[in-house]
């Protein structure tokens, strides 16, 4: 990637974190603005690995900068400890990442994942089977990927394979 684009990206991301609200903000979320905003995929490898420095690098400074305030008295102090260590947690989320820079939403057993990934410019929530090689762990065939659509289809179908299953189960 050129020094030019890298200093536009950089520039963007900054933008985008300086105005928003970092309680709310995802990683996700910065690279898709940044793509609109420039017009480029942010998604691509290389942009995606670039975007998440800058990002941990503007968080870390975010520390920084809390830790050079001055002094509050003990009480007031500790609650801002509090609140900052959730806004940090809101920040990072705790997230896990794999990889290839797929954001971890939940494993479902050791071998079986829910990710969310971007594929062709679309994002796309996956459960899929995971095997190790060479100390990495891999997709499998095995699984699926749902589109914005297919998951919102999905997420409200919810309420009636609940009510399907216990149907069944019932009838075991």
């Amino acid at each position: 990637m050129e020094e030019e684009m890298k200093e536009k990206i950089k520039k963007t991301v900054l933008e985008i974190l300086n105005e928003s609200d970092m309680a709310e903000m995802t990683e996700f979320q910065v690279r898709k603005l940044g793509s609109e905003r420039l017009g480029v995929d942010l998604s691509e490898k290389s942009h995606k690995a670039y975007v998440r420095s800058v990002v941990n690098s503007f968080l870390d400074e975010q520390k920084l900068k809390e830790a050079e305030q001055p002094e509050k008295d003990e009480e007031v102090e500790a609650e801002a400890e509090e609140e900052d260590g959730a806004k940090e947690g809101a920040r990072k989320g705790n997230k896990e990442f794999d990889d290839a820079g797929d954001l971890i939403i939940c494993r479902l057993t050791d071998k079986r994942r829910v990710t969310i990934q971007e594929f062709k410019g679309k994002t796309l929530v996956s459960i899929r089977e995971y095997y190790k090689k060479d100390g990495k762990e891999l997709p499998t065939s095995k699984g699926i990927s749902l589109t914005d659509e297919q998951w919102s289809t999905f997420k409200k179908n919810i309420p009636a394979i609940e009510n399907a299953v216990k149907k069944m189960e019932s009838r075991v």
